[in-house]
């Protein structure tokens, strides 16, 4: 069985069994990835070193938390075509995920980010400063989502970048929990995941620079900082 069949068959059985349809797209996503790797490759031809060398270079570009999503997804879709039958043996059964440790920020302390944390008074602000720490996303990016690009099932949101290419990054239980808490204050119908608080409509940069703005302060936080790709905590250099 070729490897875009195996993943099809894959899905039509994740859809049988109730899987959301933000999910779907999520392997459908990490499918896309693992195809254009390998190319449209025969399944019996996957080993275990190649899912390896797959992860290796995939670990220069994803944080450890996508790596592990990348890793779930494979030790997923390999167990079941194993199990039904499709393929001998599991190549991906003894692949291990990454050791996740706590992300220590370069120049803020923990302390000063627990006081930034404490700092946000609406639910709101709390899902907005959670999802910048838990991803590292930039403001410029996070002004662009949509609710829809939101999987809480995979905690992972998707990004169209240039080129109509996607990117995916990973949230932690915190930050899914607040934006749970924050979109059921919601009433209005706009599409974007962080609206005004008044006549609701998508963020500006500009303003969603000013709610950052606004907790630092009320933290006293004097230092100018910004949340990089990486998910760490840095030094604005401009």
């Amino acid at each position: 069985m070729l490897l875009s069949e195996a993943a099809k068959s894959y899905e039509a059985d994740k859809r049988i069994e109730g899987f959301s349809a933000q999910t779907l797209n999520a392997y459908r996503l990490q499918a896309k990835l693992l195809i254009d790797y390998f190319g449209n490759i025969d399944i019996s031809k996957i080993t275990t070193l190649l899912l390896k060398e797959y992860l290796a270079e995939s670990s220069n570009s994803l944080k450890p938390s996508s790596l592990s999503h990348r890793i779930r997804f494979l030790r997923s879709l390999f167990r079941w075509l194993h199990e039904e039958g499709i393929m001998e043996l599991n190549p991906a059964s003894k692949i291990k995920e990454p050791r996740v440790g706590k992300r220590i920020p370069k120049f803020l302390t923990e302390r000063e980010i627990e006081y930034l944390s404490d700092a946000c008074f609406s639910p709101m602000e709390k899902a907005l400063f959670e999802f910048m720490f838990s991803t590292g996303c930039r403001i410029e990016e996070i002004v662009t989502l949509d609710r829809n690009s939101i999987n809480r099932g995979s905690q992972s949101a998707i990004f169209r970048c240039k080129g109509d290419k996607e990117r995916e990054v990973y949230f932690n239980i915190r930050c899914d929990i607040w934006l749970k808490k924050y979109l059921d204050t919601r009433h209005d119908n706009d599409p974007a995941i962080f609206v005004t608080e008044r006549s609701p409509h998508r963020m500006s940069i500009a303003q969603m620079r000013y709610i950052i703005k606004r907790i630092s302060k009320r933290a006293g936080i004097k230092k100018r900082f910004t949340l990089t790709n990486y998910g760490t905590v840095t030094q604005r250099t401009c």
